[in-house]
């Protein structure tokens, strides 16, 4: 190595070659000259074997310890950069829910890498290769900026794939030589064993505190199911559960001292000791994101809207009796039936009649777009803060669709799994205010929509017929704010009375219906 080096003093180091040898892999590692030899050595790590090489042609023979370390060998594997693609709507960042996978797990393509949160969704990033987790570059609750890397991922020299899809950074080759070793000592660690399953079954077990290596998995190639973890629960829960305990048999009074004609002195009331003030721990500071991100901007950009209001109640009994009727029959199918779906079906029918309470505009409200679809939007409190999602091309479901449609977003909305696509492209929306107890409400305006309607609870109220006779009402108060730069207050009276006779008089809806 000397004479290598002395044949070539008049040559500038340009690169660090190291070469890590195991029983079946030899690994090669480029990293370019930093301060000294030391410093790369460091970041090469301990199992590496520096060798140096030269910018240039060396003249005659290279000695043969620097001919034995310079193999010709093919390169198999690279080591790529993951990079966090864009997920649409114009997301610059997310943040690191859960990571699916640790440094060493191998993933196949379409295997799920971790959880993002953005400010309008969640979303599950999948693998795009087949390979080894090398690194995870950041933590849970970081930052992760789109276009930056994920992870990266060794994968074989054979995907052609992988050089089209790497954005930046620089590709590292690793060699596999045909046979032989340095003769150093080793210490190669196999990677763990990944449990297959879904994210869904993840999070479940990570809120019931299952380590999923303990479940026997009953799908393909030992998939754990959401009936095995289901299953692997009750047995848990039937184990830890104690037997039956026996009822304590009261002990016999001791005779007491006092004759029984002899009254007791009565009890004084005890002193309440004045209530003083409760500091229970510290202030706490945390940063806003994810959905409370997007609220913050949506309300801000509200707040520049100038909001008409408009209230009215709603005689709720004849839909109360048919919801009766038709809420076994919707079970039949798997269907729960709220009324929330007749407020967004008789919602849709009185849009058509009255269609720029569809539309949207621009910030500068200069131009109105009347929306084509009705993507009417759910107002829905979850874990996360506020969100939105909406049921997409109302006017041409049936009611048991819309059913089946806002069943499937409620469940997701429950779990933090609503997609962008979920909560994207809504055009007017309505706020059941009365799900938590609320009667009254002034709804604030989602950008660009133009108008939201909130449902306030149903009351069992006396109310007079047209008899003059008093008799009993199921009543809910209804709350709508319009854009009053583009919304005057007929049109909104006049589209609130004819939601209102669909909701009073539900067999009128049937003539509408598609």
């Amino acid at each position: 190595m000397a004479a290598a080096a002395g044949r070539c003093r008049l040559l500038r180091p340009r690169y660090f070659h190291y070469f890590r040898h195991t029983p079946k892999i030899t690994t090669t590692v480029r990293h370019k000259t930093t301060a000294s030899l030391a410093a790369s050595e460091k970041t090469a790590g301990p199992l590496y074997v520096p060798v140096l090489l030269c910018h240039g042609t060396l003249g005659g023979r290279v000695p043969g310890v620097c001919a034995r370390a310079l193999h010709t060998s093919p390169a198999a594997c690279r080591l790529v950069p993951f990079l966090l693609a864009d997920i649409g709507e114009g997301i610059k960042e997310v943040v690191i829910r859960e990571w699916f996978v640790n440094e060493g797990d191998t993933v196949a393509q379409f295997d799920s890498i971790c959880e993002v949160q953005s400010d309008k969704a969640s979303v599950t990033i999948t693998s795009r290769y087949d390979g080894m987790i090398k690194k995870l570059h950041y933590e849970v609750d970081d930052t992760a900026l789109v276009g930056k890397p994920l992870v990266d991922i060794e994968v074989s020299k054979e995907d052609d794939s992988v050089g089209a899809e790497v954005l930046e950074g620089e590709a590292i080759s690793v060699g596999r030589p045909t046979g032989g070793s340095s003769g150093q000592s080793t210490n190669f660690t196999l990677p763990r064993g990944k449990v297959l399953t879904t994210p869904a079954v993840r999070r479940m077990a990570a809120e019931h505190k299952i380590d999923l290596n303990d479940v026997q998995g009953s799908g393909r190639d030992g998939r754990i199911m959401k009936e095995d973890l289901l299953q692997y629960l009750e047995k848990r829960t039937q184990k830890a559960s104690p037997g039956p305990s026996p009822t304590p048999t009261p002990a016999p009074a001791p005779p007491s001292s006092r004759p029984p004609s002899t009254p007791l002195p009565p009890t004084p009331p005890p002193r309440l000791a004045p209530s003083l003030p409760v500091v229970l721990g510290q202030d706490k500071t945390e940063a806003i994101k994810g959905f409370r991100k997007a609220m913050v901007r949506t309300m801000t950009q509200a707040n520049q809207i100038p909001h008409f209001c408009y209230c009215d109640e709603v005689d709720m009994t004849a839909l109360v009796g048919l919801r009766g009727h038709l809420k076994a029959a919707a079970e039949a199918y798997g269907v729960r039936l709220s009324y929330m779906p007749f407020f967004i079906k008789a919602a849709s029918i009185a849009l058509s009649h009255y269609p720029i309470l569809n539309a949207s505009v621009d910030d500068k409200c200069e131009n109105i777009t009347y929306k084509a679809s009705h993507n009417i939007g759910l107002a829905m409190d979850t874990s996360e803060g506020l969100v939105v999602p909406n049921v997409k091309g109302v006017q041409g479901l049936t009611l048991m669709e819309v059913a089946a449609e806002l069943n499937r977003l409620q469940e997701l909305g429950l779990r933090g799994s609503l997609s962008t696509r979920d909560i994207t492209g809504g055009t007017f929306t309505i706020s059941n205010i009365g799900s938590i107890s609320g009667t009254y409400a002034k709804p604030v305006i989602l950008p660009p929509e133009v108008a939201i309607g909130a449902v306030g609870k149903i009351q069992v109220l006396p109310r007079f017929d047209s008899s003059g006779n008093v008799v009993r009402a199921h009543i809910m108060q209804v709350s709508w704010s319009a854009d009053h730069r583009v919304i005057d207050g007929a049109t909104m009276a006049n589209f609130s009375n004819m939601w209102k006779s669909f909701l009073e008089n539900p067999s009128k809806m049937v003539l509408h219906l598609k």
